[in-house]
């Protein structure tokens, strides 16, 4: 049987970290896959986690079966989360799944047995992920632009595009920290997607895999919660992964807001009959930690505390970037990074530039351009910069490092004398 298999494509960016691993030179750098790490270059188990973990093991008395929705507590949690105290939460629905790729799948599912070839339409560029997911659920994909010229969000152009999304086709929209680009909507503009919903009729799909590392979880969270108050229909995928540093446990939720109680009702039961062809129910761990620590004042307060502590590494690690750039002459590129926010940034290289900047710097992102700037060491970012300047080919045409602020001189200087 297996001998008739033909050869299968290997993921891109797995291959890119199987090559970085067997890469022998010291200083080479990982930016490729979007994990929060350290000053050190780990990533760290939050402190909040540790204190959850350590309660349940105290009081845990049981491994039995939780059902085919997971966690309930832990469904509630993420409802009022996402939706906020005072959001529609009288009619929507919450299925524990395998992290958010498991709740985007799920959703998948749903669309599908609910309306066999549904049109999704995705961003250009999107997540890696997310053609493959909807695409092996039997979902028709089209695209629709998403940065302007400048690199910004293209507001007239999505909303251009998307007059041709008919009634009842679905729209993925990422709710905050676009992956791979980092460039968001504004608020204004979210209003205007949130008005073409409503308007003509499309459903809004919702994938939440970044909140808190943008502008901050309320902040984060706003355009959901925006897009729940105008529209009948919604679909949620929520990942735990990156604002509780819960990778490897696997955390998420798929929620359905539907315009009556007997909708989301059957939808939820079609979630865990979904769930229950492709693992049964999703593993206890991780949800019951979530749920410790957003059930416990204490907790929360210092996961949260924590998670502002990562958001502002991110800025500080983005700010640097731009700073040491613009000292190495490569002022519209800094602009380019500007725009942006969470943990990624489109570095505006070719295929072959990051080839190069691979091979010569030793410094590992996606072909696309993507990096993952929540994961370089503050006092790598000379060497990151003098490798962008380098395969741009301006790295001898500095700005006076003078006018950077005091805390980034001296690594600027030293980018501008290598």
């Amino acid at each position: 049987m297996l001998e008739l298999l033909p050869t299968p494509p290997t993921d891109p960016l797995w291959d890119l970290t199987y090559e970085f691993g067997s890469d022998e030179r010291p200083e080479r750098l990982n930016l490729v896959l979007g994990v929060y790490r350290d000053q050190t270059g780990t990533t760290p188990v939050m402190t909040a986690v540790r204190e959850a973990e350590i309660r349940l093991a105290e009081r845990s008395d049981s491994k039995e079966y939780r059902g085919l929705s997971g966690n309930a507590a832990f469904n509630r949690s993420l409802l009022e989360l996402v939706l906020g105290p005072a959001g529609p939460t009288d009619r929507a629905a919450a299925v524990q799944t395998v992290a958010g790729s498991g709740a985007l799948r799920l959703l998948a599912d749903l669309i599908c047995r609910t309306r066999p070839g549904t049109t999704v339409w995705i961003s250009d560029p999107a997540y890696v992920n997310h053609r493959p997911i909807l695409e092996a659920a039997g979902l028709r994909v089209r695209t629709f632009g998403w940065r302007d010229a400048e690199g910004g969000f293209d507001t007239a152009g999505v909303l251009r595009e998307l007059q041709d999304a008919q009634r009842d086709d679905v729209v993925l929209l990422q709710g905050c920290c676009h992956n791979p680009t980092g460039v968001d909507p504004l608020l204004d503009d979210w209003e205007a997607l949130a008005e073409s919903a409503a308007r003509r009729g499309w459903v809004p799909f919702v994938d939440l895999a970044y909140h808190g590392l943008g502008d901050g979880l309320e902040a984060d969270l706003l355009p959901t919660r925006m897009l729940a108050a105008r529209v009948p229909e919604m679909l949620i995928a929520v990942s735990c992964s990156k604002n509780f540093g819960l990778y490897s446990d696997r955390v998420g939720c798929a929620i359905v807001l539907g315009a009556s109680g007997q909708a989301v009702r059957h939808a939820e039961t079609a979630l865990q009959n979904a769930a229950r062809t492709l693992y049964s129910m999703p593993p206890e761990h991780g949800a019951a930690v979530v749920t410790t620590i957003l059930e416990d004042e204490g907790l929360r307060a210092a996961w949260r505390a924590e998670l502002e502590v990562m958001r502002g590494r991110i800025m500080d690690n983005r700010a640097d970037l731009i700073a040491h750039l613009s000292a190495l002459g490569c002022g519209d590129q800094a602009r380019s990074l500007a725009r942006q926010k969470g943990m990624f940034s489109m570095l505006p290289l070719s295929a072959q530039q990051m080839l190069r900047l691979r091979r010569q710097y030793a410094v590992y992102g996606t072909t696309s351009g993507r990096i993952n700037i929540a994961g370089i060491p503050a006092h790598r970012i000379p060497c990151l910069a003098r490798g962008i300047a380098g395969v741009l080919g301006t790295a001898d045409a500095p700005r006076a490092i003078e006018t950077l602020p005091r805390r980034q001189q001296s690594g600027a200087a030293a980018a501008v004398q290598a």
